[in-house]
């Protein structure tokens, strides 16, 4: 995987934008992140744009249906998956549309399977999480989904190099058990991280074989940073004010791992784009970082993609623009005076 995903001084988003028109969000995001463009989603549109229903859209031979609790797996393609998927068929053309003559790094996010067997339910309206032979058919069915969506991308943009990012913000919980059933009086038991590994490792390899790297993304605290490494993870994607010196270990072993890093530093909401105003100041703290850890400057915009903390369907459409470009800003200072 290229250190980063996009080449030195590389910015790029999370995955939601504001608003409900595909073709201009694809614009702005193509327009503004030259190095690595991302496809982005609009939850705004209503159930199945938002980033459960566009990867339940995905599944191959599992389908779903909303429920007032949420998704739930259903007998049969019925309304709601048929509504996923045509959304997803319509962001993939205006991909493709804007796209024309590119060849680059690409990213397309996906939930990752820890976090969908935590929002996922099952019939009985329990998470599939609550059962191992539901998670194992669940990831089964999304690693076979996230084959044919790489082929597809792959079919539309043929300059594309392809970055998976599997979205991941249930892990940290799922890990610990801190998922709550139906009742919300309990909670599902931990799973074992060597079982958590090993489910990721299978959509990482998904990905690899697929010629594409692979991102694991999560904007909870306590992300672990070690489990995804093993995972054949090919970077990780955090909310950097988030990271407590607790994780330093983790972080510099990433680093020198040849991991790639996506630090959140720009806020994900605001109105005002002037708030954005000094790129410099935005990743002070990367470079303080990368200090206390003793690693070599050089190395800090070669490893290091700066992002939004998380998505921008929150922002106004002018600030999720302006947070867009400033990530390109810092990007750049950190690759112009990386001390």
């Amino acid at each position: 995987m290229p250190r980063p995903p996009g080449g030195p001084a590389t910015a790029t988003g999370i995955g939601s934008m504001p608003g409900e028109d595909i073709r201009e969000s694809v614009r702005t995001v193509t327009g503004s992140l030259e190095a690595l463009p991302y496809l982005p989603e609009l939850p705004a549109r209503g159930p199945g744009a938002d980033m459960t229903g566009r990867t339940a859209g995905m599944l191959a031979e599992l389908y779903v249906h909303l429920e007032p609790s949420g998704w739930r797996i259903s007998d049969r393609p019925g309304r709601d998956t048929r509504r996923a998927r045509a959304w997803l068929r319509e962001d993939l053309d205006a991909l493709e549309e804007f796209t024309q003559g590119y060849s680059g790094a690409l990213k397309i996010s996906a939930v990752g399977p820890w976090t969908l067997a935590a929002t996922v339910e099952r019939r009985t309206g329990e998470a599939m999480l609550g059962d191992p032979g539901a998670w194992r058919d669940l990831t089964a069915s999304l690693a076979e989904g996230l084959r044919g969506h790489l082929a597809e991308v792959r079919r539309r943009v043929p300059g594309a190099h392809p970055v998976l990012q599997l979205d991941e913000p249930a892990l940290t919980a799922v890990l610990h058990g801190a998922v709550p059933t139906a009742s919300g009086y309990r909670t599902h038991r931990a799973v074992d991280r060597a079982v958590a590994e090993g489910a990721l490792r299978d959509l990482v390899e998904v990905g690899h074989a697929a010629g594409a790297a692979v991102v694991v993304h999560s904007c909870a605290p306590g992300v672990p940073v070690p489990l995804l490494r093993r995972a054949g993870a090919d970077g990780v994607s955090l909310d950097f004010s988030l990271l407590t010196e607790r994780e330093d270990d983790a972080i510099g072993e990433a680093a020198e791992d040849g991991m790639s890093l996506l630090f959140g530093v720009v806020p994900g909401t605001g109105e005002r784009p002037e708030e954005l105003s000094d790129p410099a100041g935005t990743v002070s703290g990367v470079r303080t970082l990368w200090r206390r850890l003793g690693l070599s400057p050089g190395l800090l915009s070669e490893s290091v993609v700066v992002t939004p903390v998380c998505g921008l369907a929150g922002a106004s459409p002018a600030y999720a623009r302006a947070a867009l470009a400033h990530c390109v800003r810092a990007a750049r200072s950190l690759a112009d005076n990386p001390e």
